[in-house]
């Protein structure tokens, strides 16, 4: 779900640079007030949760691979302003660091699973959910399905974004420049493993959170309870050790991340353009594809904004480390880190205009 550059036309990544920019815009307003030291470290560990959660690859029919995102239970827990800042965030990281999603194609990105995803998962797990108490049992069974539908909707827009390229953009002989199956290739080839595996996925981590945090930590669940039921809550907790437990749950997460190298394959729509001029890369393509092969020779588009930015680490494989586990977990590990340090300087930026403010 991560489009690559090359992939849609820069027009198209214009407007959902645009799209984009209008999720964050109001995101950015409606956290301005709650914009405190106490948000900022649940944003992140949110970001971070993400960003490890979507390293784990899945296999999906075809032969290619997809993802849990974690969107669910950030909008869950953060409401879908937060939602949205944290997810997009984490996908920030994965394109400037790892190469993983493109940088001309990054608004598409946050688009897609950070803004759509949000939108969508708050908006079923509210309805769903509209009147249980915070502990029932219904609230897991409305976070499931807003997992189920966040990342198959994420997707679909996705597989949109891909299916248009060729029929609003090729050449003069008809050839694509750009993603190269249509719609009646793209939404089936995307929508079928996720529909069938990753929004599964993205169901059961959502709907086992939710039930962790309703007898762990219930007070996270309130942000967005709305009209719930109220429940009696004997000890709201420290939000420390509620940022403590959050963490820890990153932490254990991020120690697995070596198994997500496990599942060989490349996610659809996110080929490199060389597979494109090989056999064996073109026949990886039509089996994803539904048989359907690939134009003759690389698109024109793709190949001209493919090499557009080079990763410092990219596929989370550094040079120096001859171990794909170890580099994948040592990715991890690094892009965890950005995230703490964010964390740190904007509470520290923030204490320092409370500071001043109240001198």
């Amino acid at each position: 779900m991560h489009i690559p550059d090359g992939y849609l036309s820069p027009s198209t990544c214009a407007v959902l640079y645009a799209g984009a920019g209008v999720g964050w815009y109001g995101a950015l307003r409606r956290v301005k007030r709650a914009f405190t030291t106490r948000l900022i470290p649940l944003i992140s560990v949110f970001a971070a949760f993400s960003f490890v959660l979507m390293m784990f690859n899945l296999p999906l029919p075809g032969g290619t691979t997809g993802h849990a995102v974690g969107v669910t239970i950030a909008s869950i827990v953060l409401g879908p302003a937060g939602s949205i800042l944290a997810i997009s965030i984490a996908l920030v990281i994965q394109a400037l660091f790892f190469g993983d999603g493109g940088i001309t194609t990054l608004g598409a990105n946050c688009f897609n699973m950070a803004i759509v995803g949000s939108l969508v998962a708050y908006s079923s797990y509210r309805i769903i959910a509209n009147g249980a108490a915070l502990a029932s049992r219904r609230r897991v069974v409305a976070a499931a399905i807003a997992g189920y539908l966040a990342v198959n909707a994420a997707a679909f827009f996705a597989a949109v974004e891909f299916g248009i390229q060729p029929i609003l953009f090729h050449n003069a002989q008809g050839v694509p420049l750009y993603a190269p199956y249509p719609l009646h290739i793209a939404i089936p080839a995307m929508m079928i493993g996720h529909l069938a595996v990753a929004g599964v996925a993205e169901a059961a981590i959502t709907a086992g959170l939710v039930a962790y945090l309703q007898s762990a930590d219930l007070a996270l669940l309130q942000r967005t309870a709305g009209d719930a039921v109220s429940w009696p809550i004997s000890e709201p907790g420290s939000p420390q050790r509620s940022l403590r437990r959050l963490w820890l749950t990153v932490a254990l997460l991020l120690l697995l991340t070596p198994l997500g190298v496990l599942v060989a394959g490349t996610a659809w729509g996110e080929w490199k353009a060389s597979e494109f001029s090989t056999a064996q890369g073109r026949n990886r393509v039509a089996a994803a594809s539904q048989q359907h092969s690939p134009p003759d020779e690389v698109p024109q588009g793709l190949q001209r904004l493919s090499t557009i930015w080079t990763a410092p680490l990219p596929a989370y494989a550094p040079q120096f480390v001859k171990s794909r586990p170890v580099g994948y977990l040592l990715s991890a590990m690094f892009g965890t880190g950005l995230l703490l340090t964010f964390s740190w300087i904007v509470q520290s930026c923030l204490r320092r205009v409370a500071t001043d403010h109240s001198g």
